[in-house]
């Protein structure tokens, strides 16, 4: 199959996931709030439990804002763990405890004092200089793990899983939904980050993306790490250079919706 007719399938499947955008899709909680910084925190939050089935994301996310409220931000920012745990109490998540849940508030609540906004954080790590966004990924990784103890840095796996850090090779898949949430701008997604180029986002690899882009031989690399995704975005490049990772929704959608027939 030519590259071209590749492009026109792909481009077709992304306009009809739109048309039937489903509320399922863990990204529809964000879409119940205005406030910028309540959309951001609530992303980071969804998307770092984004694993599993999505019937129990969705009952974890949407348990999660009953229990703190429909303003994340100001809970975040104002969390003291002596008296705003119980809140968190018993919201767990397949293996992530409470007490997880916990750190990662302790971790939001100190670096939204320092930087302001989820957004500051990224950007005082990004430049349009750079290839795509993995250097401020790390940096945005690191002020959030190092947030969480006064330590020199520590190995929690735990927690860690839920804040990957790309210097390890990870595809990082769930911290790219995150950004493509808060970079990209249709119906799905919010847009909310104006200063960060879609140009720059890195695919969220899944093992639907990750089966159907080996089945299209998209990447010739055979781990799925994120060197893959990586080699996975450059390529797509070939189809949309300013926006390459809309075609997410084509590939994890072909892999899941069994579109498979249509290609080869």
């Amino acid at each position: 199959m030519t590259d071209e007719k590749l492009k026109e399938i792909l481009d077709d499947i992304y306009i009809q996931y739109q048309r039937k955008f489903s509320s399922k899709d863990p990204v529809w909680i964000m879409h119940s709030l205005n406030n910028p910084r309540d959309i951001e925190v609530m992303g980071l939050l969804t998307s770092s439990y984004s694993y599993g089935q999505v019937d129990q994301i969705n009952k974890f996310t949407h348990t999660l804002i009953e229990k703190i409220g429909k303003k994340p931000y100001e809970f975040a920012l104002n969390f003291d763990k002596s008296k705003d745990k119980k809140h968190l109490k018993g919201l767990s998540h397949r293996f992530n405890k409470d007490s997880d849940l916990v750190k990662l508030f302790t971790a939001l609540n100190k670096v939204l004092i320092k930087f302001g906004s989820l957004e500051a954080l990224f950007l005082k790590g990004y430049s349009n200089d750079n290839d795509n966004i993995i250097p401020a990924l790390h940096f945005f990784v690191l002020e959030l793990r190092g947030a969480v103890s006064i330590h020199k840095r520590f190995n929690d796996k735990y927690f860690d899983y839920l804040i990957p850090d790309p210097q390890n090779n990870s595809t990082c898949k769930r911290l790219n939904l995150f950004l493509r949430w808060m970079v990209r701008k249709d119906e799905i997604d919010t847009g909310i980050w104006e200063k960060v180029s879609r140009s720059k986002l890195v695919m969220p690899v899944d093992i639907h993306v990750a089966r159907t882009s080996k089945l299209l031989k998209l990447v010739s690399r055979k781990s799925v790490d994120l060197k893959f995704a990586v080699e996975l975005t450059d390529r797509l490049k070939q189809f949309d250079m300013d926006d390459p990772v809309k075609y997410d929704f084509s590939l994890c959608h072909i892999g899941i919706d069994k579109k498979m027939h249509l290609i080869l």
